[in-house]
């Protein structure tokens, strides 16, 4: 439908060092989606704290790394659960999507986490996977666990500020990654094993509008996470094809940034010098990459 876009390079901004590699241990998440395959990490859930500093999540082991602005990658902090998705809310803290305890709040300065939401309603949460904040705090948040075309019965949840929790979408094939728009009336979802983008209208009075396919991809596995810009373009992260996508407002490609480490590029976060820089987990090498951008990403904290 589209011409092919001109392609952006990347380059490895830091990468998980061999001493904190688990490529001999063993785990639930390992033998159930890698099928026992070593796996030494598997990063995720990209974020920026209020020092600049890039927090990624690892989901098989546990653990949350912090990268400087320099580079250099720490074990910050290790526990019993399967992290995903992250995101800093304006106090300091980290909100964690987490598959195996559910919505999890981190607080980087005590060392602390522990569980804000452990399910939706009265049932247990099926595997819940990455989240958003809109400025007025509200939470959205996917809960994916195994389903797909087969099962599509994934769901999209939004926790209110005051603590409303509000079923959005249940019948989802994969429900993955999220954007706001900037005016805050368009959800944007990755819905992974549709190999689709879909576009999900806020509507005033609560609930959702018509949903629709905004983009449809093929090949790889689909798309993952994302990040929205300044001007309403999307950085479309697709797992299995070793690409991010950046399309307009309008949906046309504008470019392919080309991963230079493998093909599962998971998700991404704007930052550095005026937020021109794309950080993207290519999970499978424990890697983070950098590509430079012509256009600006979102301010930093103006999404809480």
């Amino acid at each position: 439908m589209f011409a092919a876009p001109p392609v952006i390079e990347t380059t490895v901004f830091a990468r998980v060092p061999e001493r904190l590699s688990r490529a001999s241990g063993r785990s639930p998440w390992v033998d159930m989606l890698r099928e026992g395959a070593p796996t030494a990490s598997f990063l995720e859930g990209p974020s920026f704290d209020r020092e600049g500093n890039l927090w990624v999540t690892d989901i098989p082991w546990g653990r949350l790394f912090k990268i400087t602005p320099e580079g250099a990658l720490s074990l910050a902090f290790e526990y019993d659960g399967e992290p995903n998705g992250l995101k800093f809310h304006r106090d300091g803290r980290a909100f964690i999507t987490d598959h195996k305890h559910g919505l999890m709040v981190f607080d980087p300065k005590g060392g602390r986490i522990e569980p804000c939401l452990e399910r939706g309603r009265f049932e247990r949460f099926k595997g819940v996977n990455d989240l958003v904040f809109a400025s007025n705090g509200d939470l959205y948040f996917t809960d994916q666990g195994m389903t797909g075309l087969h099962d599509p019965t994934g769901r999209v949840w939004r926790l209110e500020a005051g603590g409303r929790l509000e079923c959005l979408l249940d019948n989802v094939p994969s429900p993955n990654g999220l954007a706001l728009n900037k005016a805050e009336t368009v959800l944007y979802l990755c819905v992974t094993r549709n190999n689709a983008i879909w576009r999900v209208p806020l509507l005033k009075a609560g609930g959702v509008g018509r949903v629709g396919i905004f983009i449809q991809m093929s090949g790889g596995t689909g798309p993952d996470g994302m990040a929205m810009d300044e001007d309403d373009n999307l950085a479309i992260c697709h797992v299995g094809f070793g690409a991010v996508w950046l399309f307009s407002a309008l949906g046309e490609p504008l470019y392919r940034i080309k991963s230079c480490a493998g093909l599962a590029t998971t998700n991404c976060a704007y930052g550095g010098a005026e937020r021109k820089s794309l950080f993207i987990t290519e999970s499978a090498s424990g890697s983070v990459l950098r590509a430079e951008l012509p256009v600006a990403g979102r301010r930093m904290y103006s999404h809480l």
